[in-house]
């Protein structure tokens, strides 16, 4: 684990950029770009329209450092350069910004109100790989839909298990257990995740490292014990399907978490604008989300 990149994550002030999309959701953000599906006929195609539009994000001026702590980054673009560079070390080098990388293989059918992951069974030559290319650590997804006990500690026995063969290999692991924003008791089941995974935390080496990647509650502060814990690195936050206008406001309510967005940070970036354009965008997006990260609003 790279020290000075441990200290940039725990400490530094800024947000996660999650460019993660893989195969499912490529489309999506494709068509949300301006590209729609007339526009490739392979996968390959796709994938590379994909990287040429994460290629203009990362390699934009309004892009680094100063405001973004970490970027998550999806298997094809780990492997993939960007001017010339392998795309983990032209974020740490060129911009220093942290790698991380996506490890999950998506979402089984749903179960006990949750969704757990698929068996990731490249995992082990995955995490070789990114080791390879010094990636800090990996993100891995699963949702909860309902304030179901079993559900939500099959999801958190999962995460912490995996997290554990990351943590192995020398990555540091961001589990992300996702609670619907459409779930129809969201707090309870916020409450039951908060349960669980303090007593996965309670139940980790003193010496050991995680993240944490979580729906912003609706009980701001809800993972402030979590947050505080010396073993989790830092408390991220998903968009979860709120625009970014959204997302922001209830982000900046809550003191112990920080972005990291996906579709609500390439919100409004289109193909067909010009460089100054898509600059000038990427500039207001990331400028109102480091500010909900780092500028909180007092409660009450």
């Amino acid at each position: 684990m790279d020290a000075e990149q441990r200290d940039r994550i725990r400490s530094g002030r800024g947000f996660f950029a999650a460019l993660d999309q893989s195969g499912g959701s490529t489309p999506k953000a494709l068509a949300e770009y301006g590209i729609d599906e007339s526009r490739y006929h392979s996968e390959d195609e796709m994938f590379d329209l994909v990287h040429e539009m994460r290629t203009r994000v990362i390699t934009s001026p309004a892009f680094d450092g100063s405001r973004v702590l970490g970027a998550i980054l999806f298997e094809q673009t780990m492997e993939r350069d960007m001017g010339g560079v392998p795309t983990p070390r032209y974020l740490w080098e060129r911009k220093h910004v942290v790698p991380f990388l996506k490890v999950d293989k998506g979402l089984a059918e749903e179960r006990n109100g949750v969704q757990l992951m698929k068996p990731i069974d490249t995992l082990d030559g995955l995490l070789e790989r990114a080791s390879g290319h010094r990636v800090f650590g990996t993100k891995m997804r699963s949702v909860i839909k309902d304030a179901d006990k079993d559900g939500v500690s099959a999801v958190v026995d999962q995460q912490f298990e995996y997290g554990r063969r990351i943590s192995g290999a020398g990555l540091v692991p961001i589990l992300e257990p996702e609670v619907s924003i459409d779930s129809p008791h969201k707090e309870e089941a916020e409450t039951l995740l908060r349960d669980a995974l303090q007593a996965g935390v309670d139940g980790l080496p003193a010496d050991a490292t995680i993240m944490l990647k979580l729906t912003i509650p609706t009980q701001p502060g809800l993972y402030g014990g979590l947050a505080a814990d010396p073993r989790v690195l830092r408390v991220l936050a998903l968009s979860g399907g709120y625009s970014r206008d959204e997302a922001c406001a209830l982000l900046a309510r809550d003191p112990t978490m920080i972005a990291s967005f996906s579709r609500a940070l390439l919100e409004g970036l289109s193909a067909g604008q010009t460089d100054e354009e898509f600059t000038a965008q990427l500039d207001a997006s990331i400028g109102q989300i480091f500010e909900a990260s780092v500028e909180k609003v007092p409660s009450g």
